[in-house]
């Protein structure tokens, strides 16, 4: 069983939370940046992407072969050695992603795609269907590669890794995680000096 992280936010935390924006975990020339919906609750509570229990992201990242072992959401930077990162579509923390306006997706895409033309990263993963769709004005983009790129990135739709996406069991989300490993290449070590972490924008 892997590790856990021992500091759970209490209720008035969580809520405290609210509207919080949290660091990218970002460097140039990635070989992947994974782009989640926006942070919930227990990410802004903690400073750390994909941090509430139950959420899958860092199981299948394992799984898939993207990391030799499960790290815990507080190891989010040492992805970058291993020529990954994560930012995230909206930058503001809700307890559910539909609590976002529409205009906070449209936004977000155009952040994002400025994100992505400044740090160039191989790859750029958008984990979460619904959210592509609406943040690239893309209604019929299915999960998978997709046929546009951003630049000279090219985009790839993985599945919403939170445990109540039941369309997705566990060894599925995996496999469509270890897809994109390989279309990504091997990975290069140190992504170097340029790594860092940031906030939006």
């Amino acid at each position: 069983m892997p590790a856990r992280d021992a500091a759970r936010p209490t209720p008035a935390e969580l809520e405290a939370a609210r509207d919080r924006t949290i660091a990218d975990v970002i460097a140039d020339d990635l070989r992947v940046l994974f782009c989640g919906i926006n942070p919930g609750l227990w990410s802004a509570a903690t400073g750390h992407h994909f941090a509430r229990p139950g959420n899958r992201f860092w199981p299948a990242l394992h799984r898939s072969g993207f990391t030799d072992r499960q790290y815990l959401p507080r190891e989010q930077g040492q992805l970058l050695a291993l020529g990954l990162g994560i930012t995230n579509v909206a930058a503001r923390a809700t307890a559910r992603a539909d609590e976002l306006r529409a205009a906070e997706f449209t936004e977000g895409g155009a952040v994002l795609t400025r994100k992505v033309l400044r740090h160039r990263p191989r790859w750029l993963a958008v984990v979460g269907i619904t959210a592509y769709r609406a943040a690239f004005a893309a209604p019929r983009a299915v999960v998978g590669p997709q046929p546009e790129p951003i630049g000279n990135t090219r985009v790839w739709v993985l599945p919403n890794p939170s445990g109540l996406n039941a369309h997705w069991p566990a060894p599925a989300l995996a496999a469509e995680f270890a897809r994109l490993r390989e279309a990504a290449g091997p990975g290069e070590g140190q992504v170097g000096p340029t790594a860092r972490a940031t906030s939006g924008g």
